[in-house]
Formats: structure tokens, sequence, C-alpha cells
């Protein structure tokens, strides 16, 4: 349609003025879990490393960035293009439209998590709802959903997608996030007409008007229990929209922060309690909120620069945006597994995003890249999964480093298609005594020779053959 093929002209403005500029600021104050179960919870979470993350929703048609369009503020990832743009109202009943024609038949969730899993992916989050408030699974506190009658994929055995998605990726063994956003720019109680909405807050004061707060957090408890309770076993609850906090949280060093004007308070500790009522355990990952409630951090786009010493995890795009567009730019996979051992050599996980199609496909693209990294991860992944990191642990150049029990892990980051040479001179990151020398993908110990903090490795041509393309991983083994 005309609207459509506007959207795709503007793609290039759009991807250099920002689809990925709302950045959220990582919280540097964390504090440990003090229910036994989530802290076991977290324990198992932080030995899986690698998980997959999918932002999908009615905005995939227009091939525009999720929900911000729909945002009144002058920022570069807000900008509405299109017949429609020109009058917010118009453009938001269009959007809001926009459920009436999404119908994404080719839908096949066991094809995402078969991917996933060969991929190496451990865990998987899943965007339930957006900021719009368009409700990917079959919430009976609206009608804005994929399961309404007036959505032409509510006929589908699939429709209730987000249970379909859970029980694919669950029987592969993975753990399951339930992305949620706390923010909903559907309900009246949120953005009340009466008070059009200035930007990305509630459009009216909460303490004015608390009756209509309340109706709101009934709405919003509502929706993540339901979550938490219709939906089998769900491991985590990841909160995006940082501006619904308590006043006293936000941070007046950090720009989006400092703008939010109201106190928002939704009741975190009622949501936990509510939640893991039905999950418990559940890990809650109310993000830049820092406290109780934000299990792990998460950096957006971005890899902190040095070891952190809590749980964190770095949620990127596989593309250039979270939401399908057409024509995206996918990450080789080099980059991917380069991001992948740098970011866990950091203590830190990393959560790869996949935008759906309209459709319900995947770009042939991010198979291929998917289907790379996890034939470097059948080689290699001892040296990922249920590793540590540690500060002493210093990168050099482009090694990196990881251990477990005796071992450290010594990888190198190399280019696309670097042939491994018949001599590798690897750092030493542990003062003990060096007993074994292994390359991964070679069963045999290799020869090496300590030369002050480097060891000079001898790699055998059946060992060059059988090196892994992207990173070489050495497993250098210590004694006590």
């Amino acid at each position: 349609m005309p609207y459509g093929r506007s959207i795709i002209l503007a793609l290039s403005i759009l991807l250099s003025t920002g689809l990925n500029a709302q950045v959220h600021d990582m919280s540097h104050k964390y504090t440990p879990p003090s229910d036994p179960l989530v802290a076991q919870k977290l324990a198992d979470w932080k030995k899986l490393k690698f998980g997959l993350l999918m932002h999908w929703g009615t905005y995939s048609q227009w091939g525009i960035v999720e929900s911000w369009s729909l945002c009144p503020e002058d920022e570069g990832w807000c900008v509405r293009r299109g017949p429609y743009a020109a009058d917010w109202y118009g453009y938001k009943k269009a959007y809001e439209g926009l459920q009436k024609t999404f119908n994404p038949v080719k839908f096949d969730p066991q094809r995402w998590a078969t991917a996933a899993a060969d991929a190496g992916m451990k865990y998987m989050v899943f965007t339930t709802k957006h900021h719009d408030g368009f409700c990917m699974f079959d919430s009976k506190q609206t009608d804005y959903k994929i399961t309404a009658a007036s959505s032409p994929f509510s006929s589908n055995p699939k429709a209730n997608v987000t249970k379909e998605i859970f029980s694919a990726f669950r029987d592969k063994g993975m753990m399951i996030g339930a992305y949620f956003s706390k923010p909903d720019w559907n309900t009246p109680d949120y953005w009340w007409s009466y008070f059009p909405p200035k930007d990305r807050n509630v459009s009216y004061d909460p303490k004015r008007y608390p009756e209509r707060w309340e109706a709101f957090k009934k709405f919003t408890h509502a929706q993540m229990e339901e979550l938490a309770r219709d939906y089998g076993k769900v491991d985590i609850l990841w909160l995006d929209g940082g501006w619904v906090r308590p006043k006293h949280t936000i941070d007046p060093k950090v720009d989006w922060q400092r703008t939010i004007p109201y106190d928002q308070d939704i009741d975190m500790p009622a949501i936990a309690r509510k939640v893991r009522a039905h999950q418990p355990g559940m890990l809650i990952v109310d993000r830049t909120v820092a406290g109780e409630y934000e299990n792990y951090a998460t950096p957006e786009q971005s890899v902190p620069d040095t070891y952190l010493p809590y749980p964190w995890e770095s949620c990127m795009t596989l593309g250039n945006s979270w939401s399908y567009v057409p024509n995206d730019q996918y990450k080789s996979a080099n980059r991917v597994i380069h991001l992948l051992t740098t970011i866990v050599s950091r203590n830190g996980s990393l959560l790869l995003n996949v935008g759906p199609s309209p459709e319900g496909e995947w770009d042939a693209n991010a198979y291929d890249r998917l289907a790379t990294i996890g034939a470097w991860m059948k080689v290699n992944g001892e040296a990922i999964y249920e590793t540590e990191a540690a500060e002493s642990l210093k990168p050099e150049d482009k090694w990196v480093f990881t251990r477990k029990g005796n071992d450290v892990f010594a990888i190198h980051q190399v280019a696309e298609g670097a042939q491994i040479p018949l001599q590798v001179r690897v750092p030493v990151r542990d003062a003990r005594p060096v007993t074994q020398v292994f390359l991964l993908g070679y069963d045999k110990p290799l020869k090496a020779r300590q030369d002050g903090s480097y060891l000079e490795v001898t790699i055998p041509a059946r060992a060059a053959a059988s090196a892994a393309s992207h990173a070489w991983v050495f497993r250098v083994r210590h004694g006590k």
C-alpha cells in the first residue's frame, strides 16, 4: 500500500537518525536478591550466557521502529512518516488500526526455537507487550490484542503467539522470559484523552487523579499476573519503560530520567509477590530501576568497558533495528562471536534480538548468521557456558579470557577467514604452573613452552585444520 512504500523509502533516513537511539542507561547500583529461590534462579541464568530476544508486533507491517512513532517527542526515533504523519490523532488511529490487518500466517515458532537452540542460545525473551499496548498474548484486560475478533489471525490455531512461542522454546530446554512494557499508550488510564500526551510519560498527574492511576495499576498487575499464571513455566519477567518508576529512584544525572514529571510508582513489591506466587524464584528485571527488582542489569546496544562484579546482560540487535524493517543490515557472525566472547569475559551475557516479519518469518540472513554462530559454539561452547569471569583476567589486544575450575580459556578473536599459524603466542593469566594446553576442536594436548607471561604453543597441521573460524580458543590447564 502507499504508506508501506513511503515507509520503505524513508528507511535509510530512519536508520541514520536513530532507530536505536532510545538507549537505556545501565544502573550502576546493584542489590543481590534476598529470596533464596530467586538467588538460585539467578545463578542458573548466569550459566547460560547467550539468549534470544524478539520484538514483534503490528508495527512490523509498516517496517518501522516499534511503538516510538506514537510518542509525541521531538526525537529521531519518534519521527512519523507517511500519509498520516501530519496529524498525531490520525496517525495513532491508523497505527492502532493495524490490528485489523496483522495476519502472520507463516508463523512457525518451532523453526525459530530450533534455529536458536542450534545457535547455542539457552534462554529467550519475547515481547508480550510493547509501549503501544498491543498484546501478543490473550490478555483478558483489553481487546487490543492479537486474539481479539478484530484481528484476522484470531481464528488461527496459533493465535495466542506468546503461548506458542513459550512452548516451542521451552521444549528446547530454554529458560523463558516475558518482555512486558510497564507504560501502555493504548489504555486511557495511562494516556488519558482529556489530557493529550506530551511525551512518553503518563498524561496526567497521578497524585491529582489517584483513582485513574489505581485503575492503571490494577490493569498492569492483572496483565503481569496473567503471564505468570497462564503460560506455563516462565523464568524471567523483563520489564521495559523505565520512566514508570517511583520518583525517589530517578537519577538526575541521566538525561531521560530528568524529564520524568511525575511519581509513576506501580508498586513493584506487590507485583513481585503476585507473579512469584505462580512462578517461585522468577527473576524480575525492572530495567534501570536499581534495587531489589532489578535482578540483573541490561545495558542496551552497548558493552561495558570492563569487568563488572554483578550480573548483567547486553541486549543488542542482530540487525540495525529491534523490530522488522525491510532489507535490514545484519551483523556478521564474526562480529557476534566477538561480542559474545567479550561480554562473557566481562561477566555478562548476550541477549541477541531478531525481529520477525509481518508474515511471521525471520529474514534468511538471521538463519544464516545463527547457523554460523552455532557451528562455532558446538566446538567452543565450553569456553562460554558455565564459565566465570574475573577482573584479574585482563584482556590483551584481541585476547579475552574465561575460566572454569583449573582451566583458563584464552580466546583469540580473529578476522573472518583467518588461518591459525603453526606457532601461537598465548598470554598466561594465572600464576599457577601450566600443566596442559589444548586447542578446542582438537583432542590432543599441544606442545607449549612458557616464556614469561606467554606460552609458545605449537600447532600441528591436523590441529590447524580443525581450528574454528572467527575465534580460536585455547584451554590452558593449571596445577594447584
